[in-house]
């Protein structure tokens, strides 16, 4: 795979490169798409954690633990 960047880009990713002791351009790019994955999980999680169904919280609110089956 091969890809093109702006310089600004390119220089910052030599940059980082050195001054975080990867080996090659590949890491840093992997680490940056790694930490763009993790972000869009939270945004995810968080958009999902806004769905709650209150009737269920009032459900599971009700003393019935899994004790009790």
């Amino acid at each position: 795979m091969s890809i093109s960047l702006p310089q600004p880009l390119l220089t910052f990713v030599e940059d980082y490169r050195h001054s975080h002791a990867f080996k090659s351009r590949s890491q840093v790019i992997e680490r940056a798409l790694e930490l763009l994955r993790e972000q869009a999980l939270e945004e995810a999680y968080a958009l999902a954690a806004e769905e709650v169904d209150l009737d269920w919280e009032v459900t599971v609110a009700d003393g019935m633990t899994n004790e009790a089956w």
